[in-house]
């Protein structure tokens, strides 16, 4: 391991002068401490996990919550495990939340194919949204569970069926707090056939509504996110940074090694105007040969020093499709702008795995 020292030097307005002689000597001041702020790094070597898609990981508190697709992606459900951090990534120790109706005469409309289950804690309460269907995979639609404690790890209540008055096809939706406002992201189809997915956005009225049309901000246009068809833009999810918004969203085929991560930027007031966002013009995060290929569906969170990370799925090898992924992890550092960089993917990582004060 090695550790990087920050001092914190804190200083205090100096005691009111008496007016009056004291009656005793008076006393030195105290002279202040320094406190030293020692960052424990661990090299960690990606993938973090040997096989794994769509990866969410959510900090709260000091705790850490992975949820994933469980018991498999087809039969339906979810699974939340507490893991020790971002490093470690693994569904072992974690608890079925959700299990989809299966039983003769039950609604299978939401039964089957559980895709990118993300795990958020909106308004003081958590919410998974995941995107399911009946079997047949023109009938994704997106739809929201409601924790029953403040507990993640324990289980989640079926609330229903997140849509804009459309009602299309919809995967990988997430939830965008924008200036106090409710927002929902998801991946689309525009119509009824799967030609291509777009980036749409709607407000939310509470964490299990849509009350406005969707508008779509982004669909594949540059040759980076043309690879592979149907075409596709999918898995949205938001990023904060020093009062900027970001979506950063996957493009291409998920099978293929030319999958990436693109970027929408929040520039004006309106988030519902797509003029309001300013679309990367190449991948902000893609395959590096010898390295990772088709890295991409990200989430974020942040370190026990409070650095950004990115947990996000990608392949060792390749041409080894959707079999091969595993989840990976990789710092995240803005520029003098604040927008961020994500560099490339890298076999090892410089993680900080403890603070200490001295």
């Amino acid at each position: 391991t090695t550790a990087a020292e920050v001092t914190d030097a804190t200083t205090e307005a100096p005691a009111d002068t008496p007016t009056e002689a004291p009656t005793e000597a008076p006393t030195e001041p105290e002279t202040e401490e320094e406190t030293t702020v020692k960052v424990i790094y661990e090299t960690v070597q990606n993938p973090v996990a040997p096989a794994g898609a769509d990866p969410w990981v959510v900090r709260h508190g000091d705790k850490y919550y992975y949820c994933y697709s469980s018991p498999v992606w087809f039969f339906g459900g979810v699974g939340v495990a507490e893991i020790p951090s971002i490093h470690k990534v693994s569904t072992e120790g974690g608890s079925q939340v959700y299990t989809a109706p299966t039983e003769e005469g039950a609604d299978l409309s939401h039964s089957f194919e559980y895709w990118a289950p993300e795990l958020h804690y909106i308004q003081g309460e958590w919410y998974i949204y995941v995107a399911c269907d009946d079997g047949h995979n023109e009938t994704h639609r997106m739809y929201v569970l409601k924790g029953t404690t403040q507990n993640p790890t324990d289980p989640f209540e079926y609330v229903g069926q997140i849509t804009d008055p459309s009602g299309k096809w919809a995967i990988d939706g997430s939830v965008v707090e924008i200036k106090g406002g409710l927002y929902f992201i998801w991946s689309g189809w525009e119509g009824d056939v799967n030609v291509a997915q777009h980036i749409y956005i709607a407000h939310m009225s509470d964490p299990w509504t849509i009350d406005s049309e969707r508008v779509m901000l982004s669909t594949p246009e540059y040759a980076w996110e043309k690879n592979g068809e149907p075409l596709i833009n999918e898995g949205p999810t938001a990023l904060y940074h020093d009062g900027k918004t970001f979506i950063v969203y996957s493009a291409s085929g998920s099978w293929l090694d030319d999958y990436c991560l693109g970027m929408l930027t929040l520039t004006g007031d309106n988030p519902m105007d797509p003029a309001c966002w300013q679309k990367s013009d190449t991948p902000v995060f893609e395959k590096r040969f010898g390295t990772c290929f088709g890295p991409g569906h990200a989430s974020f969170t942040t370190a026990v020093d409070g650095s950004l990370w990115m947990i996000y799925h990608g392949n060792l090898q390749s041409g080894t499709g959707w079999e091969g992924r595993s989840i990976w992890i990789s710092p995240v550092t803005f520029d003098k702008d604040g927008n961020p960089e994500f560099g490339k993917p890298q076999k090892e990582v410089q993680f900080p795995v403890r603070v200490e004060t001295e």
